[in-house]
């Protein structure tokens, strides 16, 4: 069983517009929430149970339509999971849960998967429970470095990577007729009408700004102006086919698009359908990216939630998940796991960078900084002239 492709990094809303300030002018307290509201008593050994929280098709199902790996971890440790596929958009969620948070209420959830750039925002609300390591040594041996101290969680004392992807670029090479090695290759004449970026900022900027040689971890206002800039002038000049969300797939499979921004995880999907598509990190790099687990405050069963995330960490347990959803494993430990499989299909999975990337792929790895909540609404209003959307 494959996972079907779906692109998790939802493209922001009109509710992305909102900075940590905006949210204090509707009544949402920006960086403070007292300290009875961080935490819940918490009732883990008593009630035997807890809700998750996550994106569609992002746990491995079989054929039955189970979920084997939730399943065997109820049947370790006799803890009822309720597993909810309630988040479509980050925004969206963000929209659902931030009401409840904000007056100190029961999220009704123990955990959640929240992208990188979204999960930021939680913590400088305070709006998640700090983690206890101790309850995650399965994390502390086995989380990939790279993904280990991102700016918005330094410590990883709030999140837990549940996955992780690069977007670079995925491009037709039969139909180009040559290589694509770096971002501004896409700029070529050639390429004029056929080319897409994704209509997201916090998706879209990472890689622009990577061209013009900017270290995104400490990315100034003017480097995201420089990027935005040349945009523009793709957009004036009609090289850009369009913006796109999640739908960047269906042009490249349809030969609409020859080139565009894309995900790892969807890139392994497409070039299984069709063995022209090339996925690319470019020269210069290309983004690294996460959603993370989290626990919002008011759980009531931190301790289970804890139980869960550490058992994913168990690297039997995170490649028989990475099997299933291909995106880049946080455990690099499965990758021996997966290797030893009988099955062939399985055993190639070790060898595909796309999963677990070799140090050839990782040297060319940037994680990009939050955007500031001061920054967020300028650069919004500019990205969104340039993007139309």
């Amino acid at each position: 069983m494959r996972r079907a492709t779906l692109s998790r990094r939802a493209a922001l809303g009109a509710a992305g517009l909102l900075g940590l300030g905006s949210l204090s002018a509707c009544g949402i307290p920006a960086a403070y929430v007292p300290e009875e509201r961080r935490s819940a008593t918490d009732r883990s050994e008593r009630d035997k149970k807890l809700t998750f929280s996550n994106w569609t098709q992002y746990i491995d199902v079989d054929k039955a339509g189970k979920r084997p790996t939730l399943e065997e971890f109820q049947r370790r440790t006799g803890i009822d999971v309720t597993y909810t596929e309630d988040i479509n958009d980050n925004d969206e969620f963000f929209g659902k849960i931030s009401p409840v948070l904000a007056q100190g209420g029961d999220p009704g959830r123990d955990l959640m998967v929240i992208s990188d750039w979204m999960a930021g925002r939680y913590v400088a609300l305070g709006w998640v429970q700090t983690l206890d390591r101790a309850n995650l040594p399965n994390v502390t041996k086995y989380l990939d470095p790279q993904l280990s101290h991102p700016a918005f969680d330094p410590e990883r004392s709030h999140s837990v990577p549940w996955q992780s992807g690069l977007t670079g670029i995925a491009y037709n090479r039969k139909t180009l007729g040559r290589e694509i090695k770096k971002t501004s290759d896409l700029w070529a004449p050639d390429l004029k009408g056929r080319v897409t970026l994704f209509a997201g900022m916090d998706e879209a900027l990472g890689l622009l700004m990577l061209a013009n040689g900017a270290d995104i971890a400490r990315f100034t206002t003017d480097d995201a102006h420089k990027a935005m800039s040349q945009v523009q002038k793709l957009v004036d000049t009609k090289h850009i086919r369009r913006f796109t969300g999640n739908d960047y797939t269906s042009d490249l499979a349809s030969g609409a698009a020859v080139a565009c921004q894309a995900y790892s995880g969807d890139a392994i999907q497409l070039k299984a359908q069709n063995p022209d598509i090339e996925f690319v990190v470019p020269e210069e790099g290309a983004e690294l990216w996460a959603e993370s687990l989290m626990i919002p405050n008011r759980a009531d069963h931190k301790v289970n939630a804890e139980k869960l995330i550490d058992y994913y960490y168990q690297p039997e347990v995170a490649a028989e998940l990475a099997a299933f959803v291909q995106y880049i494993c946080p455990v690099p430990a499965a990758r021996e796991v997966l290797a030893k499989s009988e099955d062939p299909d399985t055993a190639a999975l070790a060898d595909e960078p796309l999963m677990f990337p070799g140090d050839e792929i990782r040297a060319r790895l940037r994680t990009m900084r939050d955007v500031s909540a001061a920054e967020r609404p300028g650069l919004h209003q500019i990205w969104g002239q340039v993007a139309g959307v």
